[in-house]
Formats: C-alpha cells, structure tokens, sequence
C-alpha cells in the first residue's frame, strides 16, 4: 500500500473512530444526572464519614455547561471503546495475512475487556484516593473541589488505567508479529515489574500501601501472562522453522 493509500485510510479509520465517540457522546449526554451522581458519590461519602464539607463547585457562568460536555466525551469515549479500538486494528489489517488477521480479531476481543477492566480497576480506586485526600483538609474547612478539576482527574485515572491494561495484548501482538521474542520480553521483566508499581503508586495518590498493591499486580499479572502466551507462540514458531529447515 502506496504512502498516500496509508494516509487516507488513516484518515477513514479517525473519521470512523470520531463517529463513534460522537454516537458514545450523544448517550453520554442524556445520561449525565446518573453520572454525575456517581462521580459526586465519592465526595459525598467522604464529606459524611469525616464530617466535613466537600462538594463540586462551578466557579464559572459555563462551567456547567463545559462539564456535562467533558462527562459526555468521558463516557463516549468508554462506551464506544470496542468500535475505535476495532478500528486501530482495521487499520493495521490490510498488511495481513488471513492468519494475520484473524489474530488481530483475536487481540480486539481480548482489547475490549482489558480496557474495561482497567477502567473498572480505576473506578474501584476512585472512593479510596478521594476519601484519604480529603482526610488532608482540616478541621472546620470547606473543600469546595474545582469541578472541571475533578472531571480531569478521574478522566486521567479511568483512561490511564484502561490503556495500562491493554498494554500485554500490544506485546503479544508484536510478538506474533515477529517484532519481539519472548525472550527479549523476559529479559525486562524487573523493568516491567518496577514500572507497574511506580505507575500505581503516581495513579494512587495514596499513601497506603495496600491500595498500591492491589493496583500493581493485575497489571504485573498481566505481563507474565502476555510472556507465557509469547513463549508458547515462540515454541509453535521456532517448531515450524525447523520442520521447515529438515525437509
């Protein structure tokens, strides 16, 4: 495929993807008071067990309305997660072989629920970083929390972990690819081990270290399970080479 037949596909594949944020966007707009009721349920839990005042507020004429926007492209982005991520490997598709192609369906399936988990993972963190950063305020204070602050903040969570844990079927799809051996990929597994504890530790601003833990070993899990599954594809692979070198 020519340079110029690259970039517009490229082209279609971002158009295609945008189209589905939009549709993810449009749900995500009439879904917003639900929403916004979970994303304030972690202050408001915070604010009864410490007896404290800890609220969302919208310092601006159109902060509100700048929020039910962002919220809207948050869960846009999320529900329509299976389409773009389909997408990414439409795009990669038209070098493949049919084999080829059928594991890049194979890692899309796998993608998916990956991404959800991650960003379910992030959710699940989100009550426990808010309650013990807002145990920092003192007594008789106000936590009035920037609204579009805190959108940020759990839009960085949720996304960072959903693509964290789509990063072991990036490596096993480089691995089939021929790109990286399993041994390659063993050889850092202190590297890999060590980034995912930093990563949880920046990602979980707080300062147990449990949460940190149970952050930190679904993602090294994740990793030893992309090198056994790279192993086993290095074995079939140098198996064949080496039928194929005897006849």
């Amino acid at each position: 495929m020519a340079l110029r037949e690259h970039l517009l596909e490229l082209r279609k594949r971002l158009f295609l993807a945008a189209c589905g944020l939009v549709v993810g966007a449009i749900l995500g707009w009439f879904l917003y008071e639900p929403l916004l009721e979970a994303l304030q349920a972690p202050l408001q839990r915070a604010a009864e067990e410490q007896g404290k005042v800890i609220s969302l507020n919208f310092s601006g004429l159109a902060s509100a309305l700048d929020m039910k926007v962002k919220v809207a492209l948050f869960l846009g982005v999320i529900v329509s997660c299976p389409w773009w991520l389909y997408q990414l490997w439409a795009f990669i598709t038209p070098g493949l072989t049919s084999k080829e192609k059928r594991y890049a369906m194979g890692f899309l399936a796998g993608s998916v629920p990956l991404f959800l988990g991650g960003a379910y993972l992030a959710w699940w963190v989100l009550p426990h970083a808010v309650d013990i950063l807002a145990g920092f305020v003192p007594e008789g204070a106000t936590n009035l929390a920037d609204a579009q602050g805190y959108l940020s903040f759990v839009m960085r969570l949720v996304l960072a972990f959903g693509l964290a844990f789509v990063m072991p079927v990036v490596l096993v799809a480089l691995n089939s690819a021929g790109l990286m051996r399993a041994s390659t990929m063993a050889k850092g597994w202190r590297w890999a081990v060590l980034i995912a504890f930093v990563f949880a530790a920046v990602m979980t601003p707080t300062p147990d270290a449990l949460t940190m833990i149970f952050v930190a070993l679904p993602i090294c899990a994740l990793f030893f399970g992309a090198l056994g599954i790279s192993y086993l594809h290095d074995r079939r692979a140098d198996k064949r080479d080496a039928a194929r070198l005897a006849l």
